[in-house]
């Protein structure tokens, strides 16, 4: 009889377990006692189904609670035995922060809580629970373990290799580039990387991961926080509306709908809106802290035309067919790898394509690959950056062009003056602007078009180095009074590399109004 129930019990709880691997929210209610609400449910989810997950977060949201519950479900159900009772998938779990105070004061007692809590239950979790670590007796290759993160000691992590691997780091934008270049050598089979900050700073690992596709992506916006939506304490510890109420009186003023502007970070709070200062982006929004005056690209417009383009399912819109269409070719050199195409349509761009070359152009192949995507679209411009690399293939297109193709063949040349053919000054939307040069006016021409203000409607497929490039452009008045962009060393040297992509959308919109065709043989005498 004590066997038949043993037995019942066994299978009870081998049905359970199973439930929870299956879905790890359920993990946490039924085990740990943990109440999360929706969002970080969904972090939660995220991070049982995907490799990367980065979280950034307003003030007391609770983004550690919930990288605590993650790093449990992890360490408890991701390893597998087999029938003799044998460990034969093991689990590692790494929690790291800048500073052992984070780690300490932070991380572990949340971690420490939670299997209290489970133990309150009556759920007794494997392992010794101690300061920063949770270890299982005579297996030392199944733990949770947290410490600070060292970027002078990269074989702190050559040990967290296994067949389930998690790394949690809070405070992520405290943590160079070095140590996250460490932490993704230890990223393969079924790894996890959970990143959870406050959004301090736009540059670095931390900050990156919340562009392009490769990680899910979460913001924890404080004045979504249940609490502040009903006005009343439902999940202690969090912000509350007392909280948000002070911080709109401090850190914000109010404006009229209006005034309001993406760039700004305006919104709307019950019924009022609202112009937030940085410290109210950062503590309350969870959003990064507004770019410099002098900046090309707000990121808030590259958000907009990426969720535009997601929105349409990157299908190009029918009115755009009555544009012109143009291809921008920014072609490899001077050590180089990659040759940048960018095809736009009126509000549409297709895609950032960059093909490997070797660091060295080839063209030939270049031009061959520009003379398909004509045959494709037979008026298509293609506008070729000239200076260096581009004038061989330029010179090339123009060869295999018919005479009627020749005026779809553009050189477009960066030092040239910012004027038409007919020696006319270009300008910006507003017919003000003046530049120092066709970059200058290209690089505008840019910034006017994601401008919400132009409702242009821009639709730009999200790319990570794309906004990267785009977020670092500065540019200032001369004292002519003309615009003028930074030298491309300056950007290089706060990227790391050339802005090639951003180029070559520029490159699309060279103005094609009323363009001649070329003389072709002109061309060639003046060669020689």
């Amino acid at each position: 009889m004590l066997r038949r129930n043993y037995e019942t019990e066994r299978r009870l709880w081998i049905r359970r377990i199973d439930e929870w691997r299956a879905d790890w929210n359920k993990f946490v209610r039924e085990c740990l006692g943990a109440n999360l609400d929706r969002e970080q449910q969904a972090i939660l989810d995220s991070v049982q189904h995907n490799h990367r997950t980065s979280v950034v977060s307003g003030t007391s949201r609770g983004k550690d609670f919930v990288a605590a519950c993650a790093s449990l479900c992890f360490l408890y159900l991701t390893p597998r035995w087999n029938r003799r009772g044998e460990l034969v998938e093991n689990t590692k779990v790494a929690m790291t922060a800048p500073t052992d105070r984070q780690v300490k004061n932070i991380m572990a007692p949340e971690v420490a809580r939670l299997y209290a809590r489970a133990k309150q239950r009556g759920i007794q979790l494997p392992g010794r629970l101690n300061s920063t670590d949770i270890r299982m007796d005579g297996n030392k290759e199944w733990f949770l373990t947290g410490f600070k993160a060292d970027e002078h000691n990269h074989e702190a992590w050559s040990g967290f290799h296994a067949v389930h691997t998690m790394f949690v780091v809070t405070e992520a934008t405290g943590i160079s580039d070095d140590t996250f270049d460490a932490i993704e050598g230890n990223l393969q089979n079924d790894s996890r990387i959970l990143l959870v900050f406050n959004p301090n700073t736009t540059v670095g690992y931390a900050a990156r991961s919340q562009r392009g596709d490769r990680w899910a992506k979460f913001r924890l916006n404080s004045l979504t926080a249940p609490n502040v939506v009903q006005h009343k304490v439902i999940f202690p510890g969090q912000v509350d509306y007392e909280w948000i109420q002070d911080k709109l009186a401090n850190w914000c003023f109010k404006i009229q709908p209006e005034e309001a502007l993406a760039e700004q970070d305006d919104f709307e709070f019950e019924g009022q809106w609202y112009r937030p200062d940085d410290t109210f982006r950062k503590k309350v929004l969870g959003k990064f802290p507004k770019v410099s005056e002098d900046a090309l690209i707000p990121p808030q417009w590259l958000e907009l035309a990426h969720k535009r383009w997601v929105d349409g399912r990157g299908v190009e819109p029918v009115q755009s067919l009555r544009e012109p269409r143009l291809l921008g070719v920014d072609v490899a050199g001077m050590g180089r790898d990659s040759t940048c195409y960018v095809e736009r349509v009126g509000c549409f761009v297709k895609s950032f394509e960059a093909i490997n070359s070797g660091g060295q152009a080839d063209h030939m192949k270049i031009a061959g690959q520009i003379h398909y995507r004509r045959q494709v679209h037979p008026r298509m411009y293609v506008s070729i950056d000239t200076i260096g690399e581009g004038a061989g293939v330029y010179s090339r297109c123009l060869e295999t062009a018919s005479r009627q193709e020749e005026q779809y063949i553009i050189s477009c040349k960066f030092s040239d003056g910012a004027h038409d053919e007919f020696g006319h000054d270009l300008s910006d939307v507003t017919e003000q602007m003046k530049f120092l040069n066709m970059r200058a006016y290209l690089f505008w021409r840019v910034r006017d078009w994601l401008n919400p203000k132009n409702n242009t409607g821009a639709m730009l497929p999200p790319d990570e180095r794309f906004d990267e490039e785009a977020e670092e452009i500065r540019w200032k008045f001369r004292s002519d009074g003309r615009i003028q962009i930074e030298a491309k060393e300056d950007i290089k040297e706060r990227l790391g590399r050339s802005p090639d992509k951003f180029d070559a959308l520029a490159n699309t919109f060279y103005p094609v109004e009323n363009r001649r065709p070329i003389d072709i043989g002109r061309i060639a005498r003046n060669a020689y």
